[in-house]
C-alpha cells in the first residue's frame, strides 16, 4: 500500500498537478517583459496625470492671487457713491465683474484638467493596443517550436 504524505502544502499540490496535466510551456520572461510594459505605461500615466495636477494647482493659486489683487484694487477705489443708485450700480458691476472672472477661469481650469485626464488616457489606450496587439501575435504563432528547415535543391 503506497502511502500518501499527510500534508501538502498548495505549492506541493499545483506542482503536482502541474506535472500531470499536458500544459504547455509558458515564456515566463515573454510573461514579465508584456507585465513590466503595463507598468511602464501605468507610470507614465500616474506621471501625466501629477504633472496635470500640478499645473492646475498652480495655474489655481495665480488667479487666487490675481482675485485678491483685483479685490485690494477694487477697494481701495471705492469712492463712497452720493446716491443708493450710484452705490447699488457699483456694487452690480464689481460683482459683474467677479462673476465674468470666475466664469472664464473655471473654463481654463477646466481646460487643463481635460488636457491632463486626455494625456493620461491616451497613454493607457496606447499600451492596451500595444498589449491586444502582443496577446495576439502570442495565440498566432506556436511557443517553443522552431520554423520548419528550407529544403535545399
Amino acid at each position: 500500500m503506497v502511502q500518501q504524505p499527510t500534508s501538502d502544502s498548495i505549492i506541493d499540490m499545483f506542482t503536482r498537478l502541474g506535472q500531470t496535466l499536458p500544459i504547455p510551456n509558458f515564456d515566463v520572461d515573454r510573461i514579465i517583459a508584456h507585465h513590466r510594459r503595463n507598468l511602464e505605461a501605468l507610470e507614465q500615466s500616474a506621471r501625466a496625470t501629477a504633472e496635470g495636477t500640478s499645473a492646475l494647482m498652480n495655474r489655481q493659486r495665480e488667479m487666487l492671487q490675481s482675485m485678491i489683487s483685483q479685490a485690494t484694487e477694487n477697494a481701495r477705489g471705492i469712492k463712497m457713491p452720493s446716491s443708493p443708485q450710484e452705490m447699488m450700480t457699483s456694487q452690480v458691476d464689481l460683482a459683474r465683474k467677479a462673476f465674468e472672472a470666475a466664469v472664464e477661469n473655471a473654463g481654463e481650469l477646466g481646460t487643463i484638467m481635460q488636457r491632463s485626464g486626455s494625456a493620461s488616457v491616451d497613454i493607457l489606450r496606447e499600451r492596451i493596443k500595444t498589449a491586444m496587439n502582443e496577446l495576439q501575435d502570442g495565440f498566432n504563432k506556436p511557443q517553443g517550436s522552431t520554423p520548419p528547415p528550407t529544403q535545399q535543391v
